[in-house]
């Protein structure tokens, strides 16, 4: 599988109406919306991976065209 199919099954099962489901659960229950910050570093951290998976989906599903190399 190319990397351009793949973007495409992210996108077709992720822009379904489960697909969509998924991905708001996936963003409330691990902060997308909120800040990962706690005064524990390891904490910290542990939350930002989590939220980290969540941006990862959502790139994966909104981009649209890779940049031109110049």
């Amino acid at each position: 599988m190319t990397p351009d199919e793949l973007k495409a099954t992210y996108k077709s099962v992720l822009n379904s109406d489960d697909g969509l489901r998924v991905m708001n659960d996936l963003s409330s229950r691990f902060g997308l919306w909120k800040t990962s910050y706690t005064p524990n570093s390891d904490e910290t951290a542990f939350r930002e991976g989590q939220r980290d998976v969540v941006l990862f989906l959502l790139n994966m599903i909104n981009e649209n065209k890779k940049p031109q190399e110049e």
